[in-house]
């Protein structure tokens, strides 16, 4: 057991930065009045939220007009989804992959219950989409499509899809293009305009901000249609009192990230990633790390054990002290399949267990160091026990 708690479930979420915390309490203190409110108590939150914005956009290259704060990446996803489907209320097809969020995977399920048509890509066994399936569909079909919707970074693999190209054939068949950026915006370099998508959506909590608050970017000239009515918040694109505290703590996290975004920074992290994987192949041989073919960001190591249940090894490893996961927090609870691994393919000779060990800036080496460690007692145990169990069934 670790002397102290190894986090290393950060794609789920990140410890909130000290100066976040400072900056969601100040507004909790003193900005506690209502933005929209023409007096000097109102006015003054409506300026720190201004603020704000500019420090979101400028993480990615926006104008502040072209950001609407939204309760988080989910429902930012959402809204880019309908937004993308009243702009071209005639094209009933949309197009996103196999290895989607569930914000994303999930809308385009009730939308096809609805009546649209949902053409999903064929991807690789590294999990990256077919760029050639994407440009038979666009030649084919491009007039009926409403939008593509294909995120950026794998959340449970980390495997970097090739969002430019993609976007690229979508703007010569003019048709438009979501990316989920939650797993890829703040952990390395964004400029929307060079990529050149039409929507992005991401969420703060992801780079060490608050929880409860996400943004959508809009190319100018798209118009949002609201998925929350009922008061002209947000340029009318969203109603419902401002969240003044998070959206601050939102400005501050984006701020922070774009001082720590430097190659020298990401290429610590990529060899750190390199290195614990490295460590782990060396005292597990047999071990299987997802993707690994393809180029991944930093932040993640899927990796599967074999003669194991996942939902085993997380448990031993919490008891023991690291935190870590299997694969997306929205549905690792209930310890189902990973939809993301199956349409990968994974090793079929044999039960494994998958752990997806993600993490963050603030992660060092001497918690990997100790993560190997702790894997190796547990699997020490494990032995033991089916060993026990073997001699007492004899």
């Amino acid at each position: 057991m670790t002397s102290t708690r190894i986090y290393l479930d950060n794609n789920a979420t990140t410890q909130p930065l000290p100066s976040v915390m400072e900056a969601v309490m100040f507004a909790l203190e003193t900005l506690w009045g209502n933005p929209s409110s023409i007096h000097r108590i109102g006015q003054e939150a409506r300026h720190k939220m201004d603020l704000a914005r500019e420090q979101v956009a400028d993480l990615i290259g926006a104008k502040p007009a072209e950001i609407t704060f939204t309760s988080g990446g989910t429902e930012a996803a959402n809204l880019a989804i309908q937004t993308a489907c009243a702009t071209r209320p005639n094209q009933k097809v949309l197009v996103t992959s196999q290895i989607e969020h569930a914000a994303v995977g999930e809308m385009m399920d009730r939308l096809a219950e609805d009546g649209m048509e949902v053409l999903r890509l064929r991807n690789d066994n590294n999990g990256v989409f077919c760029l050639e399936h994407l440009q038979e569909i666009l030649e084919e079909r491009g007039q009926e499509i409403a939008v593509v919707s294909l995120m950026w970074c794998n959340n449970e693999t980390g495997v970097i899809e090739p969002i430019e190209k993609a976007s690229a054939l979508c703007n010569k068949h003019d048709v438009l293009m979501h990316s989920d950026g939650t797993q890829w915006v703040a952990k390395m370099p964004v400029d929307v305009k060079a990529v050149n998508v039409d929507l992005l959506t991401f969420a703060g909590h992801k780079f060490h901000g608050p929880k409860g608050i996400g943004a959508l970017y809009t190319r100018k000239g798209l118009s949002v249609s609201p998925l929350v009515t009922g008061g002209p918040q947000e340029r009318g694109r969203r109603g419902g009192t401002e969240n003044v505290p998070s959206i601050m703590g939102f400005g501050v996290a984006s701020k922070e990230a774009m001082a720590w975004l430097t190659e020298e920074h990401i290429s610590q992290m990529e060899s750190l990633r390199d290195t614990f994987e490295q460590l782990v192949q060396a005292k597990f041989q047999s071990v299987h790390i997802h993707s690994s073919g393809a180029p991944r960001a930093w932040t993640t190591s899927s990796i599967s054990f074999p003669n194991v249940k996942g939902e085993l090894l997380l448990l031993m490893l919490s008891e023991r002290g690291v935190c870590a996961s299997s694969g997306s927090a929205c549905s690792s609870g209930a310890f189902k399949e990973s939809k993301v691994i199956e349409a990968i393919g994974a090793p079929d000779d044999g039960e494994w267990g998958t752990v997806r060990f993600s993490f963050a800036r603030t992660t060092t080496s001497q918690e990997l160091k100790e993560t190997v460690e702790v894997l190796e007692d547990v699997f020490t145990t494990i032995a033991q026990v089916s060993d026990t169990t073997a001699s007492v069934s004899t």
